[in-house]
């Protein structure tokens, strides 16, 4: 009887730090696909998606994955307070992740242009 509780009491301690390890491994905090809106964007709508990507060096990605799509050229995440900017086509996107330890994070902030700026946000599926 002993035997069977440490046993039972091994695979359940074993059973618990499998998934809390699991459930640790999210990766980068940007990679993902994101769907949301940035407001007044009268050129490509108001609504959005982006899909980035981590290569162990940088964040790469696409918005609007289709036939208006635009190659991210350069992401900038600073650690300290989880802000992120992000450069595309002649945008620039500048937010910061909010709820970073769930997983349906998100990114809040505006976005400019030559043609115009407003606000941003996108959450992560």
């Amino acid at each position: 009887m002993y035997k069977r509780l440490i046993k039972s009491l091994a695979v359940f301690l074993s059973i618990g730090l499998l998934s809390t390890h699991l459930s640790a491994q999210e990766g980068h905090p940007l990679k993902g696909s994101w769907i949301g809106e940035w407001s007044e964007n009268t050129a490509l709508g108001e609504f959005v998606l982006i899909v980035m990507d981590w290569n162990g060096e940088e964040v790469t990605g696409m918005i609007n994955p289709g036939t208006d799509n635009m190659a991210i050229e350069n992401v900038e995440l600073d650690p300290s307070n989880w802000s992120v900017e992000i450069s595309a086509g002649g945008y620039t996107i500048e937010g910061v992740i909010q709820s970073l330890e769930l997983p349906s994070r998100s990114l809040v902030g505006s976005w400019s242009s030559r043609g115009g700026s407003g606000d941003f946000e996108i959450v992560r599926q």
